[in-house]
């Protein structure tokens, strides 16, 4: 068995044209490693390959050359598939069914018995915070209700990995934050998490690591620490200085050569203010 969760070696996709000439290449050399038991976020713009690179993973298309490997097996092997889950950007799913029905349809794929089946959904709709909609038909539930149940559909069989494309599409800040939340408990079960997002704060919230596609080919990854951090300065949060205390302690780093960029109150999130409104009693 592979050691990481995910591994790609030169794993290339060309798209070809009616006559077969070569017509886009969505993805080129790619060589990357995901750890078991972390998140990983993969960012880029529209067109950038991420999307390539997640059907190649989960099978859903052919690489032009090149191999990846998942939970150890080669990318599209059935065993691998029963130990992972996926959510898309966009969720298909049965309209016309309750909660409780899209889930129990969705088990019963994976074989699940009848007793763990109710267990596991029970489990499931209260984790999503859906327990007051779910006799409700889906063709009623509002986006951001899709993108919960939607959820609960990817992990019904709980999987070791759980590919998740836009999680957050659709939600209101609170719930963004529980879906957050929901995510870094997969990473506190031992789960392997794959995030692609287009909120960059959504990223750099909860990911342990970083990689950013750009015209098909991987630029950087890294820790987002790593990534982020600004090597040629140095940030004080100090509590408790009187204005001539701080001009003091301008001054000496003045003296020691130092360059003083800017002096200003350390400032919050906007989400985490919106939170924090939202919620007081």
């Amino acid at each position: 068995m592979d050691s990481y969760a995910i591994r790609t070696e030169g794993l290339t996709k060309v798209y070809k044209d009616f006559w077969r000439r070569k017509s886009t290449s969505a993805l080129t050399d790619l060589n990357l490693t995901i750890e078991r038991g972390e998140i990983f976020g993969l960012l880029g713009p529209n067109g950038s390959g991420k999307t390539t690179t997640v059907k190649l993973l989960l099978g859903l298309l052919f690489p032009t050359s090149g191999k990846s490997w998942v939970l150890g097996y080669p990318s599209g092997n059935i065993t691998a598939k029963r130990k992972l889950g996926f959510l898309p950007e966009e969720s298909y799913l049965y309209k016309f069914l309750n909660a409780e029905e899209i889930l129990d349809f969705y088990a019963k794929l994976f074989d699940i018995q009848k007793k763990e089946r109710k267990r596991r959904i029970d489990a499931l709709i209260h984790e999503v915070r859906l327990d007051h909609v779910r006799k409700r038909p889906l063709s009623q539930y509002s986006k951001g209700m899709l993108r919960r149940i939607g959820l609960a559909q990817a992990i019904i069989n709980d999987p070791e990995l759980v590919i998740l494309d836009e999680p957050t599409s659709g939600l209101d800040p609170i719930g963004s934050r529980e879906m957050k939340d929901l995510i870094l408990e997969f990473k506190r079960q031992k789960k392997t998490v794959v995030l692609c997002s287009h909120l960059l704060a959504d990223v750099q919230d909860i990911c342990d690591r970083i990689a950013i596609f750009n015209k098909g080919v991987l630029q950087v990854t890294g820790t987002v620490k790593e990534l982020l951090s600004q090597n040629d300065a140095i940030e004080f949060v100090v509590k408790n200085l009187s204005e001539n205390d701080i001009q003091a302690v301008k001054a000496f780093v003045e003296s020691r050569n130092g360059n003083v960029l800017s002096v200003d109150h350390p400032s919050s999130t906007l989400e985490d203010l919106f939170i924090s409104i939202i919620q007081r009693r």
